[in-house]
């Protein structure tokens, strides 16, 4: 849009200072006579834009003229400055958060720009996973659309179990969890909660709806978030780990001293026996085959059970191959 245009091309002004009509094409993507008559554009809406010949000309700004921006102390834009972009983790999020960056930075007082770039220049932000995430957010614009104009969203949607269900919502809002989005709606059985990334064909609908007045967002999440980490399966056992087990199982989790009545599980003197919570009994299960002979279980016996099975069957297996 011929707006966000010339939008664009007055902080370039501000920030760069004197650029020729080739430069500002370069930078806008467009031809040297549309860059032109931008920039009489500008002039006609009382931008005091400057017309400089030779060799050295160019367009420029009225020396001490700028854009209006809201003053920020020292404090407000340090917080500002670390929401870096790259942490929204999409690329085009990020992209078009380091678009406005660039126009705030555009906007600020040279001194205030040399210390903003030197805020920046000493953090950085590595949203991604050691994991490779297959995170597909494709449906967010239509998902920020629909939420912006207050209309009920349509749209399919991948369960858990891989069944595929159509959906139609109200939506109220989006939540960005580390690198996974959601979208926060009102379905008819209730409010729920639904991963964008499993969601696909979606259409903002025509019909409108009324959003609660009260309702927060943050309060929301926070309180249903609460409720499912209640609900999700617990699996208690009492592990004996050497050392090395216990200081890299104790990254993943906490490990408390298992209590007295199995202290008598003879295990090597610089062993620790303690209580572990996992999510499930299969958990646990792949776990503790991960440590091998630097782990033994003292409780469950069914536990205990799975895991000679398996690694009987592993030996089994091994000597079958030789």
């Amino acid at each position: 849009m011929k707006s966000t245009r010339l939008l664009s091309a007055l902080m370039l002004l501000q920030a760069c200072g004197r650029l020729s009509s080739r430069e500002l094409a370069e930078r806008l993507e467009v031809s040297e006579r549309t860059a032109h008559r931008d920039m009489e554009s500008l002039s006609e809406a009382g931008v005091p834009v400057l017309a400089l010949r030779g060799s050295q000309g160019g367009w420029e700004l009225a020396k001490g003229w700028r854009t209006k921006v809201p003053g920020l102390d020292e404090a407000e834009l340090r917080g500002l400055l670390m929401a870096q972009p790259s942490a929204l983790g999409d690329p085009r999020l990020a992209a078009a958060a380091e678009r406005a960056f660039g126009k705030l930075m555009a906007a600020l007082p040279s001194c205030m720009r040399d210390q903003a770039a030197s805020m920046r220049a000493r953090l950085h932000i590595d949203p991604t996973g050691w994991r490779p995430s297959s995170e597909n957010i494709s449906m967010l614009p239509v998902v920020q659309d629909a939420i912006a104009r207050d209309v009920k969203l349509s749209f399919e949607y991948r369960r858990a179990d891989g069944d595929i269900a159509p959906r139609t919502v109200d939506p109220f809002g989006v939540v960005c969890k580390q690198t996974v989005w959601y979208l926060v709606a009102r379905a008819p059985t209730g409010m729920r909660s639904y991963r964008i990334s499993r969601m696909s064909n979606a259409v903002a609908l025509a019909m409108t709806f009324k959003r609660p007045v009260k309702f927060n967002l943050a309060a929301y999440w926070k309180s249903s978030t609460a409720q499912l980490e209640r609900k999700w399966e617990r699996y208690a056992a009492t592990l004996a780990l050497a050392p090395q087990a216990a200081s890299s199982l104790g990254r993943w989790c906490q490990l408390v001293p298992a209590r007295d009545s199995v202290r008598g599980a003879v295990v090597p003197s610089d062993w620790v026996i303690v209580d572990v919570e996992f999510e499930s009994i299969s958990e646990a299960q792949f776990m503790v085959l991960g440590y091998g002979p630097r782990a033994y279980v003292v409780a469950p016996e069914e536990l205990r059970e799975r895991v000679s099975a398996d690694t009987a069957a592993a030996a089994s297996a091994f000597r079958m191959s030789e």
